[in-house]
C-alpha cells in the first residue's frame, strides 16, 4: 500500500507539466502516451488524486473491495500493454528511452504488489487512512467548491452511500480472509499499538475540520465513522494485536523489493560498506570544525558531540524563526548566484510558519509543494518550525530549531535543495516518464543532500558543523537500516548510535528507528545513496572536462533533466553534457 500511494504521488505530481512541456512535440507525445498508466494508478489512490488537484477524483475513495489486489495489477498490465505496442512502432530515440522507463515502472509495481501479497497480512491503519483522505480536501490552500466533496468523501468512507461498505469492515473482510494461510506475516506489535494510540486524535481533528470550513450535513456521517473506528480498534485488540509480530525483521526477498522501489540497485551488504567508510570520514571532518568552533568559543570540551550539544541550546525564540530564515535564505542566496552553483529564479522563495498543530505532526521544517494539477501560477511554500517542544524531556526534539540548523535545512528543503527541484519539473517542461515514472527516492533525496553539500563550503562554521551532522545522520541510515532488518543490530545499539555518536534528540532517534523497523523499512537508505551516485558523476564529469568543467551549467543540466535515477541520469550527462561542453 505505502509503495502504491508512493509511485501514485510521484505520478500525480507532474501531471501538471504537460502545459509547460507542450513546447516540445516529442514531449507532450510522451505525456500522451502515458495517461493510461495515469489512469490506472489515479483509479487505484483517488485521495491522492484529489489532493494534486486531478479532476474527478475528490469524493474517491481507497478501493479496499475484494481482489483490489488482482484489480490493479490487470490495470498495470493494461497500462503496460498499451506501452509496449507503442514502444514497437516508436522509431524517435527519446520516446522509446521513455517508453522504456514506463514499461519498466509498471512491471516493477506488479511485481511488487505479488510480493507483498506473498509475504504480508493486508493490514490497513484505517484511522491514519481516514484522516489523510479527508485532510487532503479540508484545507484553506484547496477552494471552498472542492471542500465540499469531502462530505462525499467521508461518506463513502463511513459506508453511508449506495454501492459503498465502511472502510473499516472492508479492511476487516481483507485481513480476515488472509488470516488463515501459513507463513503470511500480521503487522509489527509497535506499528499497531500506534495506530490505536492515535485513534483520538484522529477523530477530533476531523471534527475540528469539518466545523472549521462549515461542512453542512457531515454530523451523522462524523458519528458513524467515530463508531466504526471505536469497533475497529476492538477488533485489532481482539484479533490484530496478539497477532502481531514483535521481530520486525522482513523476509530477504521483501526487503530487496523495498530498496529497489526506493532506487538502490546494490545489495544492502555492499551499501553498509559504503557507507561505512563515509560514516568515518565524515566524523574526521566533523571533528575538524569543532575543534575550531571550541577554540573560538573558548568551550571546555572540543569533542564534536560536546560541541554539538552545546550548540543545541541556541534555541531559536518562536517569534524570531520567520526572520532567522529569512536572513539566511538572502545570504544563501548571495552565495549561490557569487559561486555560480545553480541558475535561480528572480522571484522570491515563499516561507510562512507552522501552525502549533502542524509542529506538532511534523517538527521539521519541510518544503510544501505547490498545486500541480491546473496549476495557474502558484509556488512552494518553505514551511518553518521552532521545534516540538510539548511533552516530556524524551518526547521533544531540539534538532531543528536552533540556530545552527537554519543553514543545512534551508539548502536541503529551499534552494538550492526541493523548492528548485520541484519548480523545474514544473516551469521547464520534461516528460512524464522522466519526471514521474523514473521517480524514486534515491534521485529526489540525492539531489536535495548534494545541495547541502554545494551550499556548505560558504557557511558559517556552525552551519558547517551541522551540515555533516546531517551527513552523517544519512551515512547511519545506510548503516543502521540494512543492518536492522539482516538482524545484524538491535534496536537498542541502533537508538544508542544515533544518540551518542550522531547527535540526534532522543524522540528524533526513536523516530528514526521506527522509520527502519516498520514505518518505511529501506527508505531511509535512499538519502546516502543518492547523495553518493551524484557526487560520483560530478567528479566523473570534472575529470572528463578538466577546465571546461563548468559547475553552473552542469547542475542546471542535472537539475532539467527531471527525476531520472543514477544511471540514466549518468547516460544523459555523458552523451549530452560532456560532448556539448566540448565543442
Amino acid at each position: 500500500m505505502k509503495r502504491l500511494r508512493c509511485l501514485a504521488a510521484a505520478c500525480l505530481l507532474a501531471l501538471a507539466l504537460p502545459a509547460a512541456a507542450a513546447k516540445n512535440d516529442w514531449v507532450a507525445r510522451s505525456n500522451d502516451y502515458a495517461k493510461p498508466a495515469l489512469k490506472a494508478l489515479a483509479d487505484a489512490a483517488p485521495e491522492l488524486a484529489s489532493s494534486l488537484g486531478l479532476p474527478g477524483y475528490d469524493g474517491g475513495v481507497l478501493d479496499l473491495k475484494a481482489n483490489n489486489a488482482e484489480r490493479f495489477r490487470s490495470a498495470l498490465a493494461a497500462a503496460k500493454t498499451q506501452l509496449e505496442k507503442r514502444r514497437a512502432g516508436e522509431k524517435d530515440a527519446r520516446l522509446q528511452q521513455d517508453l522504456d522507463i514506463m514499461i519498466a515502472a509498471m512491471q516493477q509495481q506488479i511485481e511488487s504488489s505479488q510480493i507483498n501479497e506473498k509475504y504480508l497480512l493486508p493490514y490497513v491503519d484505517v484511522g491514519q487512512t481516514t484522516f489523510q483522505g479527508l485532510f487532503a480536501l479540508l484545507q484553506d490552500d484547496v477552494p471552498a467548491k472542492r471542500r465540499a466533496a469531502a462530505l462525499t468523501r467521508l461518506k463513502r468512507y463511513a459506508g453511508l452511500e449506495s454501492g459503498y461498505e465502511p472502510l473499516t469492515e472492508l479492511a476487516k473482510q481483507r485481513y480476515n480472509e488472509q488470516a488463515g494461510k501459513p507463513g503470511l506475516l500480521g503487522p509489527v506489535k509497535a506499528q499497531v499499538e500506534r495506530a490505536l494510540a492515535s485513534t483520538p486524535q484522529y477523530v477530533k481533528g476531523l471534527r475540528d475540520l469539518y466545523a472549521k470550513y462549515k461542512i453542512k450535513g457531515a454530523d451523522k456521517a462524523l458519528d458513524a465513522l467515530e463508531a466504526q473506528l471505536k469497533d475497529y480498534d476492538e477488533w485489532q485488540r481482539s484479533t490484530v494485536l496478539p497477532n502481531a509480530r514483535e521481530d520486525f525483521r522482513l523476509p530477504a526477498e521483501l526487503y530487496a523489493d523495498n530498496l529497489r522501489n526506493v532506487g538502490l540497485d546494490i545489495p544492502p551488504e555492499a551499501l553498509i560498506q559504503k557507507a561505512r567508510l563515509s560514516y568515518a570520514e565524515i566524523r574526521n571532518e566533523m571533528q575538524t570544525i569543532a575543534s575550531q568552533i571550541a577554540a573560538q568559543r573558548q568551550l571546555p570540551d572540543n569533542d564534536y558531540r560536546a560541541v554539538i550539544k552545546h550548540l543545541k541550546q541556541e534555541q531559536i525564540p518562536a517569534d524570531q524563526v520567520e526572520s532567522t530564515y529569512h536572513e539566511v535564505i538572502g545570504k544563501l542566496e548571495d552565495v549561490i548566484r557569487k559561486e555560480r552553483i545553480v541558475t535561480l529564479p528572480k522571484r522570491p522563495m515563499l516561507m510562512r510558519v507552522a501552525s502549533a498543530a502542524e509542529t506538532a505532526a511534523q517538527p521539521a521544517p519541510h518544503m510544501d509543494p505547490p498545486p500541480l494539477i491546473g496549476n495557474k501560477g502558484e509556488r512552494g511554500t518553505f514551511v518553518l518550525t521552532a521545534g516540538n517542544v510539548a511533552g516530556d524531556a524524551a518526547e521533544r526534539y531540539d534538532d531543528f530549531s536552533h540556530k545552527g540548523s537554519t543553514w543545512t535545512l534551508t539548502a536541503h528543503e529551499g534552494r538550492p535543495g526541493h523548492e528548485l527541484q520541484f519548480t523545474a519539473m514544473v516551469e521547464r517542461g520534461v516528460s512524464l516518464a522522466r519526471t514521474v515514472f523514473a521517480f524514486n527516492s534515491v534521485n529526489v533525496e540525492g539531489w536535495a543532500l548534494y545541495a547541502e553539500a554545494e551550499a556548505k563550503p560558504y557557511e558559517p562554521l556552525e552551519g558547517q558543523l551541522f551540515a555533516l551532522q546531517a551527513r552523517l545522520q544519512r551515512a547511519a541510515r545506510a548503516i543502521l537500516d540494512p543492518m536492522l532488518n539482516l538482524g545484524q543490530i538491535s534496536k537498542e545499539r541502533a537508538h544508542q548510535v544515533l544518540t551518542d555518536e550522531v547527535g540526534l534528540s532522543n524522540a528524533m532517534a526513536t523516530q528514526e528507528v521506527d522509520r527502519y523497523t516498520f514505518r518505511a523499512p529501506g527508505q531511509a537508505t535512499s538519502y546516502f545513496y543518492g547523495y553518493t551516485r551524484l557526487m560520483e558523476l560530478r567528479a566523473k564529469t570534472e575529470i572528463a572536462l578538466g577546465a571546461k568543467f563548468d559547475r553552473l551549467a552542469f547542475n542546471d543540466f542535472v537539475i532539467g533533466q527531471g527525476l531520472l535515477p543514477p544511471d540514466l541520469l549518468e547516460k544523459a550527462v555523458e552523451e549530452e553534457f560532456i560532448p556539448a561542453r566540448r565543442k
